[in-house]
């Protein structure tokens, strides 16, 4: 019976890893003369004649992923709310959805970079669309001349609504609870969000996609994020359970403001060289590779990824430091070799431009 259960076993971890359909071809996708997904080619139609979105989409919105008000003004968010988001720094984001095991809610439109998150699965029909995400949780969309209630109970995902404007598809949400954040830096928002999407789909690979945020007990004026999204062709998603990596979490201790125990100083003569432009080198997971923008501002170092804003550095050594969202920097040759990006899964390289 031993010898017989090692025998299954053994066949399961050698199934390849096609039975997960990770290069399975995307029927109907046009294709160039050597077999490749012509990306380029115009974007395909429903047979009701509306643009068809339907695919697997991948999400690049590096800038208002971790920042949603990386374009207001500092007084264009209430007072309480910058509070609570320098709290929920401090904490190092231990009450951030993807750690509590709750959906994103309103968060899912422009969260890249989140695991779970980073991609979609849109399913197009005449009168609903819905949206998938890897994270097991969805959104109806639902296209069939209904209008949102004035007063709904409020949900994580909230409710939406979509019509169309010409080749575009404009979705209004509603009903959202108060329990998540718009951001991986902790933005706020109310139960009285509102949330419009702008979906265009470009080309075969390409959806362009614009939401505002409309909560005026936060923000002084709406804020409008572009994210734009890459067609995943012949390939599948893969689920992610937050339930299943929970494990460690009784090791997350500390706050944010005890990296500057071991701070050092440097010479400002010799953070000016530092100063300059840097380029996320391959091999990088994400669809875009990032930027960082070093600056020094009052003596210190000043870094800025993807215009997300400005944080400072804080120096361990002369060419080490920590505070880039949690993550650590070390500049190569006075920063004319690049820098690395640390982080646990390895080092980021990037060069300096």
């Amino acid at each position: 019976m031993l010898k017989a259960a090692l025998v299954v076993v053994a066949v399961a971890l050698s199934a390849p890893a096609s039975a997960q359909w990770l290069n399975q071809p995307t029927a109907g996708l046009p294709r160039t003369a050597d077999g490749k997904p012509d990306l380029s080619a115009p974007a395909p139609r429903a047979p009701d004649g509306k643009p068809d979105l339907s695919g697997l989409w991948t999400k690049i919105s590096p800038k208002y992923s971790r920042n949603i008000a990386a374009d207001l003004k500092r007084d264009e968010v209430q007072a309480w709310a910058r509070a609570l988001v320098e709290e929920r720094r401090e904490n190092l984001g231990k009450e951030y959805m993807n750690v509590k095991c709750v959906p994103l809610g309103p968060g899912y439109v422009t969260a890249a970079d989140s695991t779970g998150a980073e991609m979609m699965k849109i399913v197009q029909t005449p009168t609903l669309i819905l949206i998938l995400n890897p994270d097991l949780t969805y959104r109806q969309i639902f296209v069939d001349g209904r209008k949102l209630e004035d007063a709904p109970n409020p949900t994580w995902m909230g409710y939406s609504v979509g019509r169309w404007e010409g080749d575009t598809l404009v979705v209004e949400s509603f009903g959202f609870n108060d329990r998540t954040w718009l951001d991986h830096d902790g933005h706020p928002h109310t139960e009285a969000l509102r949330v419009t999407e702008r979906y265009r789909r470009r080309d075969v690979g390409n959806l362009d996609v614009e939401v505002t945020f409309s909560d005026p007990g936060v923000y002084a004026r709406p804020i409008t994020a572009a994210v734009r999204a890459e067609l995943a062709a012949d390939t599948e998603m893969l689920e992610w359970v937050c339930n299943e990596g929970r494990s460690g979490l009784e090791h997350w201790v500390g706050k944010a403001s005890d990296e500057r125990k071991n701070e050092v100083k440097v010479n400002p003569e010799v953070l000016s060289k530092y100063i300059g432009t840097y380029e996320e080198q391959q091999p990088y997971w994400r669809a875009v590779p990032r930027v960082v923008q070093i600056t020094v501002e009052d003596g210190t170092l000043v870094a800025n990824m993807d215009g997300r804003g400005n944080v400072p550095l804080i120096a361990t050594s002369a060419t080490s430091f920590t505070g880039l969202y949690g993550l650590g920097v070390e500049f190569v040759q006075a920063g004319a070799g690049g820098l690395y990006v640390k982080h646990v899964s390895g080092n980021y390289r990037f060069a300096r431009r």
